[in-house]
């Protein structure tokens, strides 16, 4: 109900005290209904109303989620029996105070048939069908149909866990705690949790361990990485959380570091985080685009908000409050933080511009226009920084392969989903030419 009134994220709540408080097995189904009704809803309402007596009837909202719930759990699931779903969907309406209500939803719920097998490989249509039809047309538009088809796979897909291994004996604490891992994707320092609880361990509370997509981290990595000298001062502009800082901070020991976030509530959260880095990272409340900096900094990361289209598999309730003509809104913001950030590296320095985006208004445009517009700066082809990652042994040999089919034709890294098992990104480098 909070998301569907625009209250909370799904990712704030099902970290939240009260899921936490739950044991292992109803924390996990809890997660599993949540993010899969909000993945599924789209295509939930039109199966639901279709069995109504009056197509295009308006529910209640407690009605339609309790509705959503039982569909899910009979189309979805196949360890709950069909009796115990549809019974829990009455008794959720009944507790809402909407006795009459729930004899609907018995009724629609009975009549809706289960497949005979599992949704373990979901047509192409259903893929398509619990995604906006704009967001749709436009993949397959930009992209083509195959990759338009893979995105709409990962939006549909649990995310893999990664973590990134911060100290040599961590990893082995997890498994001594009964972690299963497997070996990163793209970085020596990413393991993907195939098993067990990370978040109980002290490997994971005292910060030796933390959750972070691999794309996420190959950002910090790539901008991290210097192929001359180091750098001494770092600024990254859009900060929080501040697991890209963190990176920055491991790959530049001696550099002072500026971290900026617009939000007080989102400062204070970073700033707790980055606490054990407090002598070299001075967390800053600052709105981007209004940086006062000029040629200060060695380095700038700009990981600017956007509409997060790439994150659809994790964070899937973007695809129900995403309008097309957010795009417009989402690309002037960060036009302007990235003319600032440009403004405030110095001459020779580079700025990282990278959003977790697959839409092109967010992504080449921004930069071309910014270029276009009068910043003194180019483009720089990320092949080099693929190969410095590579020769540093952060990069696994087999990514940098994979990587380098991912530059664009103007030396951007495009992640898309699919191709690696990471969140979409867009990533370009530019440097200050006067």
């Amino acid at each position: 109900m909070a998301v569907e009134r625009g209250q909370s994220h799904s990712d704030d709540l099902l970290r939240g005290n009260v899921v936490n408080a739950l044991s292992a097995p109803d924390r996990h189904l809890a997660t599993a209904l949540v993010l899969g009704v909000i993945r599924w809803q789209i295509l939930l309402d039109r199966q639901l109303q279709a069995l109504l007596k009056r197509p295009n009837a308006k529910l209640d909202p407690e009605i339609l989620i309790a509705l959503r719930m039982g569909a899910f759990q009979l189309l979805h699931l196949d360890r709950i029996p069909a009796r115990a779903a549809i019974d829990e969907s009455v008794e959720l309406a009944k507790q809402a105070g909407h006795k009459f209500a729930s004899g609907m939803v018995n009724a629609v719920l009975r009549k809706l048939k289960a497949p005979s097998e599992p949704f373990s490989e979901e047509t192409v249509v259903d893929l398509a069908l619990a995604h906006p039809e704009w967001m749709v047309e436009r993949w397959t538009d930009v992209y083509g149909l195959e990759a338009a088809r893979s995105m709409c796979r990962h939006g549909q897909t649990q995310p893999a866990l990664t973590v990134r291994i911060t100290s040599a004996g961590a990893e082995a604490e997890l498994i001594q705690a009964g972690i299963q891992l497997a070996p990163g994707e793209l970085l020596t320092s990413a393991r993907t949790v195939v098993s067990g609880d990370v978040t109980a361990t002290a490997a994971f509370s005292e910060g030796r361990v933390r959750l972070q997509d691999e794309g996420s981290q190959l950002v910090a990595e790539i901008a991290g990485r210097r192929n001359r000298g180091a750098a001494s001062a770092i600024l990254d502009c859009c900060a929080a959380p501040g697991g890209k800082t963190l990176i920055l901070a491991e790959r530049n020991l001696a550099a002072r570091i500026v971290a900026c976030e617009s939000n007080a509530e989102r400062l204070a959260q970073m700033r707790k985080r980055l606490e054990g880095c407090s002598d070299r990272i001075e967390c800053r409340l600052a709105d981007a685009t209004t940086l006062k900096e000029d040629g200060v900094f060695d380095l700038v990361l700009a990981d600017v908000p956007c509409s997060g289209t790439g994150t659809l598999g994790r964070n899937p309730e973007i695809r129900h409050r995403l309008k097309v003509d957010d795009l417009a809104r989402q690309a002037e913001r960060q036009s302007g933080i990235l003319a600032a950030a440009l403004r405030a590296v110095r001459v020779g320095g580079r700025v990282v511009y990278s959003t977790c985006s697959l839409e092109p208004e967010e992504n080449e445009q921004v930069v071309a226009a910014v270029l276009t517009e009068g910043a003194e700066a180019r483009l720089v082809p990320l092949e080099s920084s693929i190969e410095a990652l590579l020769g540093a042994g952060i990069l696994t040999s087999s990514a940098a392969m994979r990587l380098r089919d991912c530059i664009t034709r103007e030396g951007a890294l495009r992640l898309m989903p699919g191709v690696f098992h990471t969140d979409g990104f867009f990533i370009a480098m530019m440097e200050r030419t006067a």
